[in-house]
């Protein structure tokens, strides 16, 4: 049986390529032929796909996830779950974990890909329980980075510690795109013989190595890899999946897509892909190689939020000094992979460093956070010193930071009862708290007249 491919192009692409903005419609113009493409599965939800409905585009998630899930009779629809982040930026309670699972299944997805971005594996447990109790498929990602910590070893023990928690595949989550050819033949190798679960590839084009990193992933083994489809493809996203589909032609690897339907996929979503670039959202930056990722570990959609922040800030000419102090603060942060909620944070704070002139003069709540545990447990010690110049004395919990978080999902529906019309719209208050409530206080007041208009 050759590789499976998972289709990210309604997901990850547009969100690496142009923070997530594609709209419902645009999603849904090339769905019913990427249906017919043979895929392993389509990636289409979870991510930042959530917020940005909210946030920008004045849609609502849900009803996105219906849509797609109505047109896709044929393939399985994968998410990705931040474990008990959920799609959000702090910890939310079990409950409010579980019923964003149950939901998520309920309206369509399939497989559930469940990472926590400091491979901590208490917080993955609630969303992994979770998942099996709804039948879901659970997928758990290693969030794959590169420091002193994260040997070959470190990940194979952690790929055991997930088999035994139940998950039904694994995934290499390599977000900045640094995984070398040599060294993803290495680890797939090692992984192939420590455990039985499938492995799939996640990976970025961000530094130029990915194609090669993908080949040497599969003559090791892999059983699945990401591809965005071609307009979509490239730069801070995935690998071309057509050119991918060609490369493996008539080996034993070959993934059998339907050409004819990823080529009139392709031609539909050919003008999604100008707009984009027409208005200013997809910045040819992002299009471009960038060697230097593999020593900043910065992913693609970091990248391009270090770009608007600079530029909101009127200091686009201190990207470089950016970058370069971003490796500082994750050294200092205990090496964290830098993945969302990570990559952010360690991104806005290199960012305040450089721009303010004197390091850790100004901290963001978050890294506040993070540095009393409130975030899990550090790949590797934190600099003392500097946890000590941003908390000082204050204790630092060992727990699992959930344990101290009392169910919230029941009181806020009482709460908002008159906004909210459906547990999802709890559930998206509880993730986006004003923002979701804004959204929905006008979504409901566009009902008002049609309402008024039936009865009439």
């Amino acid at each position: 049986m050759g590789v499976q491919v998972v289709e990210t192009a309604l997901r990850d692409g547009h969100q690496s390529l142009f923070a997530t903005r594609m709209t419902t419609d645009e999603v849904l113009l090339a769905l019913a032929e990427l249906d017919k493409v043979g895929y392993h599965a389509i990636e289409i939800w979870g991510g930042a796909t959530f917020d940005a409905c909210l946030r920008f585009l004045d849609e609502d998630p849900w009803e996105r996830l219906r849509k797609v899930r109505k047109v896709c009779k044929n393939t399985k629809l994968q998410m990705l779950f931040r474990g008990q982040n959920i799609l959000g930026y702090r910890h939310y309670a079990d409950d409010v974990v579980e019923k964003f699972v149950q939901k998520s299944i309920e309206n369509g997805i399939d497989i559930i890909r469940i990472f926590d971005a400091l491979n901590d594996i208490r917080n993955l447990k609630a969303a992994v329980d979770a998942t099996k109790k709804y039948h879901g498929e659970c997928q758990i990602a290693l969030s794959y980075t590169t420091s002193p910590v994260h040997t070959v070893e470190y990940y194979v023990n952690l790929a055991k510690e997930i088999e035994a928690m139940g998950a039904d595949s694994i995934c290499i989550k390599d977000m900045a795109g640094v995984l070398l050819p040599k060294d993803a033949f290495e680890l797939i190798s090692a992984l192939k013989k420590n455990t039985s679960l499938p492995i799939e590839l996640h990976s970025h084009c961000t530094g130029g190595l990915c194609e090669m990193t993908y080949l040497k992933a599969i003559e090791a083994g892999v059983d699945i890899v990401d591809c965005a489809l071609s307009p979509f493809s490239g730069g801070t996203s995935q690998p071309c999946t057509e050119s991918l589909n060609f490369a493996l032609q008539g080996t034993p690897y070959d993934p059998k897509l339907n050409v004819a339907m990823l080529n009139e996929a392709a031609t539909k979503m050919q003008p999604v892909r100008a707009k984009y670039l027409a208005n200013g959202l997809l910045n040819p930056k992002v299009l471009s190689v960038n060697a230097n990722i593999i020593k900043y570990q910065v992913p693609g959609g970091m990248l391009s939020n270090l770009i608007n922040q600079l530029k909101q800030q009127g200091a686009s000419d201190r990207l470089d000094d950016v970058l370069k102090e971003v490796p500082n603060v994750r050294k200092d942060m205990g090496y964290p992979p830098l993945v969302t909620p990570l990559s952010q944070m360690v991104g806005t704070q290199a960012v305040l460093n450089v721009l303010s002139g004197e390091r850790y003069k100004m901290v963001p709540k978050e890294i506040n956070d993070y540095l009393h545990g409130k975030y899990g447990k550090a790949p590797a010690p934190v600099d003392e010193e500097i946890r000590k110049k941003i908390i000082g004395d204050d204790p630092v919990i060992t727990h699992r930071p959930a344990d101290d978080l009392k169910p919230e999902f029941e009181s806020l529906k009482k709460q908002y009862k008159k906004v909210a019309k459906s547990d999802e719209d709890v559930l998206s208050i509880a993730l986006f708290g004003d923002v979701a409530l804004k959204f929905l206080e006008k979504r409901n007041a566009d009902l008002v007249p049609t309402l008024i208009k039936v009865e009439a």
